[in-house]
């Protein structure tokens, strides 16, 4: 039973990554701060960045219409825009349009080949279609080009941890986490092989962190869970799973795991 709930938590951590999609952030999308960037493209209208700019701020507070219609526009003023292309990708691929996303990537990479936003970009596509060989090519190749993403890290720990490769996974989660060290994800991650690797000391100590850095996600409640499952302590993983099917009624690992302990 024990094996089966370390597999449904892999299986459920090596499947998605919150860090893959646009981070809403509603502050981005104030009326003052939208006002103060279309300011500056009345006076450079033929400013391409300007709209790349506003472009951006529209998508972090979820206008993502209006964040299309700039990009456009940056796109239609200098063809050779890599950079928007990469943000229209990432708009549409938050909109689900996921062939459209795919092809601004290539067309980014097409313009520079050392882009490397856009191999994690299309790196993300791939490993979320199951295409895994060709988006741990895509990692490969942005980190290749020394980037600072957390994201190629993170993404390229969970196929290794997808394929077993738990010690390995972590070193990217870990790498992650240097670049990121307040997003909750990477400890997440790590702390999956952690358990994988029956190291259940570091992996109670990544999955707390995790929380502490945000309360809100369910994946690090179940994980925090499953310790307290596996340690025999059915009480406090009832409550952590419940705390995690509260947030996320349709959590698999949490609802499985309250079944458990029950």
């Amino acid at each position: 039973m024990m094996a089966a709930a370390v597999a449904i938590v892999l299986s459920g951590c090596s499947t998605t990554s919150p860090i893959d999609a646009i981070q809403i952030d509603r502050a981005q999308g104030t009326e003052e701060n939208i006002a103060s960037l279309t300011e500056v493209i009345r006076r450079n209208p033929s400013d391409p960045e300007a709209y790349n700019v506003r472009g951006a701020a529209y998508g972090r507070s979820g206008q993502f219409r209006n964040a299309l219609d700039d990009f456009d526009r940056a796109l239609q003023l200098n063809p050779s825009f890599f950079q928007a292309y990469a943000n229209r990708a990432l708009i549409h691929r938050s909109m689900g349009n996921v062939v459209e996303a795919a092809n601004d990537y290539n067309r980014a990479l097409q313009i520079n080949p050392r882009y490397d936003v856009a191999y994690i970009g299309r790196g993300n596509i791939y490993r979320q279609a199951g295409r895994t060989n060709e988006a741990m090519a895509d990692y490969n190749r942005a980190i290749s080009l020394e980037t600072t993403d957390p994201r190629a890290y993170h993404n390229r720990g969970l196929i290794k941890q997808l394929r077993g490769q738990h010690t390995q996974a972590i070193e990217d989660f870990s790498t992650s986490i240097s670049l990121a060290p307040n997003s909750p994800e990477p400890y997440n991650g790590r702390g999956i092989s952690y358990v994988a690797l029956n190291d259940d000391e570091n992996a109670f100590s990544d999955f707390n962190r995790a929380i502490e850095l945000d309360q809100r996600l369910a994946e690090s409640w179940a994980n925090q869970a499953l310790i307290y499952e596996r340690r025999g302590d059915k009480a406090r993983a009832k409550r952590s799973y419940a705390r995690a099917a509260q947030l996320d009624p349709k959590y698999r690992p949490a609802i499985d795991g309250l079944a458990r302990v029950r």
